[in-house]
């Protein structure tokens, strides 16, 4: 009996040496800091993640946040350091502009490990602290940052809370301008379109034009004509002509020698003779015994350079055998006369490029039966040299409706 109790006792004394032993109570020790460490890291990394949340303006619903009461708060201050409204008044924003977190108070015996762990994990995360005595102590830093009364007031900061503090600057609001609804208008003939106000309105052409060489602005007509007053006194055996804008006499009487039944002619274009069928020697049937040439500008007694009935080479005469009247008008197949359009013709199409002719007035124009139907433009846009030119609209394209190439191009 004796000896099954001194068994009992030994086995008694045994496990109480095995529960509390020194080498026991150390392994508990050394796990519960661990803990601990794991667990202040946790709310740090917690912190972390809704601070740069609201940064990016994104929403971070984790439960951690409700366990460890982590709130994130937009506080904005004057220059007194008071509280103001987090927007831009009549462009004056805040003086200063912070986003600051805040967790619940840890424990004091737990400063020392949240220190170690900021130090090491967020060394450069700025102002990311311990708020104690008014201040944020942060980790890998010996300065401390002194928050404002303000921001203390409004979060209620207490010692042994982790706070996270941004400063940051406010951005500014683009300006929206309203696109007003704009009404395309039609400008008559002497008129030009421009924006203003608003809206688009014609106004009046500048009427102080100023003309080169030996012309002269038209009002009615809006455009350069020969001034009549500087033709100069020719010779009885020349004639006074324009060339290049300039007044010149030249001479009538040619050195071109032609053959039977031909005779020399004076080509306005290129200021040379050349030899033509005397069209005398032509007789045709014809109710008209005289053809004559219908006056497209200048007054009454003016050689032009140019006259209607002789057509340049992207033109060709017409006569109307009732009226008896020569008149010259676009003949669009000669587009491949080098002489007509010095361009490739073939580069001149597609949806945004096009021929049209020179019109030179409204008198012109309104010969040309093919485009009768249709309004023509004479505007800076357009040139009048009697020719065919090549319209490029670009991104705006070209007006189906008012456009008839190679006639007539209007853009968009």
């Amino acid at each position: 009996m004796n000896i099954f109790i001194m068994i009992l006792i030994a086995l008694f004394m045994a496990g109480y040496y095995m529960l509390d032993s020194p080498s026991q109570n150390v392994a508990n020790q050394t796990t519960d800091y661990a803990i601990t460490k794991s667990d202040l890291r946790s709310v740090a990394q917690c912190m972390t993640a809704a601070h740069n949340a609201q940064i990016n303006g994104m929403q971070f619903d984790d439960i951690c946040t409700q366990q460890n009461q982590i709130v994130s708060a937009f506080i904005c201050l004057d220059e007194r350091l008071k509280k103001t409204n987090c927007e831009i008044v009549r462009n004056k924003k805040p003086a200063f502009s912070y986003l600051i977190s805040a967790s619940a108070p840890i424990i004091p015996d737990n400063y020392n490990g949240m220190m170690e762990i900021l130090e090491k994990h967020y060394p450069d995360a700025g102002t990311f602290g311990i708020f104690f005595e008014n201040m944020i102590m942060a980790g890998g830093t010996a300065t401390k940052r002194i928050v404002p009364k303000e921001i203390i007031s409004e979060m209620n900061l207490q010692d042994g809370q982790l706070v996270y503090l941004t400063q940051y600057e406010m951005p500014e609001v683009a300006t929206q301008f309203a696109s007003p609804m704009v009404f395309d208008v039609e400008c008559p003939v002497g008129t030009t379109k421009i924006y203003r106000f608003g809206r688009w309105q014609c106004i009046s052409y500048n009427t102080k034009t100023d003309c080169g060489g030996d012309m002269i602005w038209d009002s009615e007509q809006f455009q350069c004509v020969p001034d009549e007053s500087r033709k100069p006194l020719c010779a009885d055996s020349q004639t006074a002509v324009m060339v290049e804008n300039v007044w010149e006499c030249i001479d009538p009487f040619p050195e071109k020698q032609c053959p039977d039944k031909m005779i020399a002619r004076l080509n306005y274009n290129t200021l040379e003779w050349e030899c033509v069928t005397n069209p005398e020697d032509i007789k045709e049937s014809t109710k008209c015994d005289n053809f004559f040439g219908a006056t497209t500008s200048g007054a009454l007694g003016t050689t032009l350079r140019i006259p209607q009935t002789s057509c340049t080479d992207c033109e060709k005469l017409i006569t109307n055998l009732e009226t008896c009247e020569a008149t010259c008008v676009p003949d669009p197949e000669k587009l491949n006369n080098s002489s007509c359009y010095p361009g490739n013709p073939t580069e001149c199409t597609g949806s945004t490029r096009a021929f049209y002719f020179g019109f030179p007035n409204r008198t012109y124009i309104n010969k040309v039966q093919k485009i009768i139907d249709i309004p023509v433009l004479l505007d800076n846009n357009h040139s009048q040299n009697r020719k065919f030119n090549c319209m490029d609209c670009g991104g705006r394209g070209i007006n189906q409706e008012k456009s008839r190439p190679p006639y007539v191009v209007v853009c968009n």
